[in-house]
């Protein structure tokens, strides 16, 4: 199978998939080496975002998916007009940060840090596949683990833990605003 034959099947492959594919999957697929399907995926992802297409692809250490051009998403909604999709709670907004600053991280590491019990946004989280058990904690009571997952990643359009913001830049960026809301209650 020749370069273009190989980028023409993954790309079949994630189109019909619709869901993220484990790369390791596309690979043995295909029949290429590490460095075959990392010169692919590298060579794939370059010609989507160069073309400017309709749909790009998204990448993370484990999977690939194809999903569409956040710059096209005007002309999407101007079309279809979606449902606007449920919220998270302000209780799963800080679980989910906890874990992904701090994970692997146990439910008891999550309350000490928000001060209150996080039972139910643990399990409305796995539930919607945001976090995961990643293993047990070598304690008394063997407690569960936990961390993010590809879906985390997908939903908040990251591709790699990397790409979160630094804590110092959300401390900076509150303190900012608490200067604000200050200066324009003293005036």
């Amino acid at each position: 199978m020749e370069y273009n034959e190989r980028m023409g099947a993954i790309e079949c492959i994630l189109f019909v998939s619709g869901d993220p594919v484990p790369i390791i999957e596309l690979q043995r697929a295909i029949g290429v080496t590490d460095i075959e399907m990392e010169h692919i995926i590298r060579s794939m992802d370059e010609l989507y975002k160069r073309e400017k297409r309709g749909i790009q692809l998204f990448i993370t250490a484990e999977t690939m998916q194809l999903v569409s051009n956040k710059e096209y998403t005007r002309y999407v909604e101007e079309l279809v007009q979606p449902v606007q999709s449920k919220s998270f709670s302000q209780s799963m907004l800080e679980t989910l940060s906890v874990i992904a600053y701090r994970q692997p991280v146990t439910k008891a590491d999550i309350e000490a840090v928000r001060g209150v019990r996080c039972e139910y946004a643990v399990g409305q989280l796995m539930k919607l596949g945001m976090i995961r058990e990643l293993g047990r904690k070598n304690v008394v009571g063997r407690p569960m683990l936990l961390g993010t997952t590809d879906a985390f990643l997908r939903h908040f359009g990251i591709r790699s833990l990397s790409e979160l913001p630094q804590l110092s830049e959300i401390e900076n960026a509150e303190t900012e605003e608490n200067d604000n809301t200050e200066d324009k209650a003293s005036d």
